[in-house]
């Protein structure tokens, strides 16, 4: 008998989560391994449960998932990973395919659709909502073939835009040093990087700043 495929779900709504859990549970194909509602909690505990598949939310606290998709991507690239927004722009979408996402569903898919778009990518082919295909194709025909945004935010590394995001939704120096493993001075290096870079200059404006680049989906 053929083993049931491993679906780890990272999603910060619980009632989503929860909905998924259901649409899936009664499929004998699948079984749920795990679940997280924050980026750091989800590669810790991907890392561990190995499974076949991730269903992955973008905007999730601590740590966004395309931080999330980089990093089990670079530990466990035989891990598919599916990811379900609600954003439809070309931008998101190429975005995640440039950080090695195997697939992007809308969220507001019908049930059918994703079963579709989770079969697709455990038997290893791309898959794209059909709503959003046609932004990402019509963004290449304008001739923005990558997903640079040609503004501040290009000047920011990967280890920045994290910690841009905690202090955006309202971490200290010492609760970001904690969460990310390294310490208090490298954290108000980084932070100092980002005001020196950005022109930038209170915590105020750096949240401002994260909001408006959608590194936070509301103020803190």
């Amino acid at each position: 008998m053929e083993s049931k495929k491993q679906i780890f779900i990272v999603e910060d709504h619980r009632l989503f989560r929860e909905g998924l859990k259901a649409m899936l549970s009664p499929n004998s194909e699948y079984e749920i391994v795990g679940e997280a509602e924050d980026g750091l909690e989800a590669i810790r505990l991907i890392r561990k449960a190995k499974p076949d598949l991730v269903l992955l939310d973008l905007s999730m606290p601590r740590m966004d998932g395309f931080s999330v998709l980089r990093e089990i991507k670079a530990a466990m690239p035989e891990v598919k990973i599916l990811v379900l927004s609600i954003h439809e722009s070309d931008q998101y979408v190429l975005q995640a395919f440039e950080a090695k996402a195997d697939g992007y569903a809308i969220k507001d898919s019908s049930r059918e659709e994703l079963r579709m778009a989770i079969k697709s990518v455990l038997e290893g082919r791309k898959y794209i909502s059909p709503g959003v295909a046609g932004n990402v194709l019509e963004g290449y025909l304008d001739g923005r073939k990558t997903l640079k945004s040609r503004s501040s935010i290009d000047t920011v590394t990967q280890r920045e835009k994290e910690i841009l995001k905690l202090l955006g939704e309202g971490y200290q120096n010492k609760e970001i040093s904690d969460l990310l493993h390294i310490s208090v001075k490298t954290v108000e290096k980084h932070r100092a990087n980002l005001m020196s870079k950005l022109d930038l200059h209170n915590a105020a404006a750096l949240t401002a700043f994260a909001f408006e680049h959608g590194l936070i989906t509301r103020k803190t």
